[in-house]
């Protein structure tokens, strides 16, 4: 008697063009359709296993089973991760070289970032109060630019900070764009890798000297497995990779202040609340309910069968983040916007999964997630608590299709005033 299953397969020669129309909804649509977890589809000309679930995200951040050296497309290659950065590596290598990210987040290290958020929040809402109105996205990456290159100790003049948040923007905008707007995204990778290269040679030439324990002095002195140092152009990407996140968590910022929009009665418990509980868990409900990365890509490392199901080596497989966050047999309902749901929340590493999953050390989930919280909760309470403003009539909503998904108008705030 067999022990394996036929998985659930999606007829049809290309189902690319599906996935590009249905975006986030792709997997989860498909998941309800067969009324499975995992099924068999062909993107990009290949043969491809999507899965969603708790159970299927332990599997698919088993390290024994998946691999993710030469997974990623040579467009988000390109703009989103660059060559041979962490997201990219396996084994060893991905360990030795995760370690080093995950030094750089201490909690003195937060602190740090969390007190030059405050000042960068500060001086813009000081400027925000002569101006008309804003466009909360685009200044929102600004702040978060200016954060990211004082935190990580990379020497910014004030005359490049919107140069420089326009490029690291367009390289979490662009991945999934079509013509023009994709390739501005390359442009701008090679921009900034440029600059990146030039900064870890003066560090080593001791013309630059961030401080110690900043990320731009740990990666230029940092040494891979054999004690030699990376090279320059890996060193380069590994510092992107923390200045790119974090401006990226702007997208977050934006759909703070759109659940503090349309959900005043959990505002109000924001403001009565002075222990931070549930101000965690109001960002850790903004995550769970938003889209921010539909999936996560990986390979088949070796032949194995899960639950039935046959995997080859080789084949790619798609884990459902974005689904697995609305599942309903995790989350009560799941399309409902319910900070409470967090209260007894255990902290799964699999069932959670807005920035990937897994282990932080061992495996591929973000090692920025600390990070993208703390800056969460920071601007949540300044949007809340700190400044008083109005949003006039404008276009909220935000697409499930486009990739990444930000709201329309990208929240127009005017009237800015500081509480007392």
């Amino acid at each position: 008697m067999s022990n394996t299953n036929e998985m659930p397969c999606e007829e049809g020669l290309d189902h690319s063009l599906s996935l590009m129309r249905e975006g986030y909804m792709y997997i989860k649509n498909r998941r309800s359709s067969f009324a499975s977890d995992i099924f068999e589809t062909r993107l990009l000309g290949q043969k491809t296993i999507c899965m969603g679930g708790k159970e299927a995200t332990k599997i698919f951040y088993d390290n024994e089973k998946f691999i993710r050296n030469g997974v990623a497309p040579k467009r988000i290659v390109e703009t989103l991760f660059g060559e041979k950065g962490v997201q990219t590596l396996d084994g060893q290598a991905h360990k030795h070289r995760k370690e080093m990210f995950m030094s750089l987040m201490s909690p003195e290290q937060i602190k740090r970032l969390n007190d030059i958020l405050k000042k960068q929040w500060e001086i813009a809402i000081n400027e925000w109060k002569q101006m008309d109105k804003i466009v909360l996205y685009e200044e929102a990456k600004q702040i978060l630019c200016n954060t990211a290159c004082q935190w990580a100790g990379v020497p910014l003049q004030e005359d490049e900070l919107k140069q420089k948040t326009k490029e690291l923007s367009a390289m979490f905008e662009a991945p999934a764009a079509i013509g023009p707007e994709h390739w501005q995204g390359r442009y701008s990778r090679n921009k900034v890798e440029k600059w990146m290269d030039t900064l870890i040679d003066q560090v080593r030439d001791e013309r630059v000297n961030p401080a110690e324990g900043t990320a731009l002095h740990t990666i230029a002195w940092h040494k891979d497995p054999d004690g030699n140092l990376l090279d320059t152009s890996i060193a380069a990407v590994e510092v992107i990779n923390i200045l790119r996140p974090i401006v990226a968590i702007a997208i977050y910022i934006n759909f703070t202040a759109l659940a503090v929009h349309h959900f005043p009665e959990e505002t109000e418990k924001l403001s009565k609340s002075d222990d931070g509980k549930y101000a965690e868990m109001f960002v850790q409900e903004v995550r769970r309910f938003y889209p921010f990365f539909p999936f996560a890509a990986a390979k088949v490392k070796k032949d194995f069968t899960w639950n039935g199901h046959i995997f080859k080596e080789g084949i790619l497989t798609l884990l459902d983040l974005y689904g697995t966050n609305h599942d309903s047999e995790i989350w009560d309902n799941p399309d409902v916007f319910q900070p409470e749901r967090f209260v007894d929340w255990e902290g799964s590493p699999f069932d959670f999964i807005p920035q990937g999953g897994g282990d932080y050390f061992m495996g591929h989930r973000c090692a920025g997630e600390w990070v993208t919280m703390e800056v969460m909760k920071v601007s949540l309470d300044y949007l809340v608590n700190q400044i008083d403003y109005e949003i006039p009539n404008q276009d909220l909503s935000f697409s499930m299709v486009n990739i990444p998904s930000i709201p329309k108008s990208r929240i127009v705030i005017k009237n800015i005033k500081k509480k007392s």
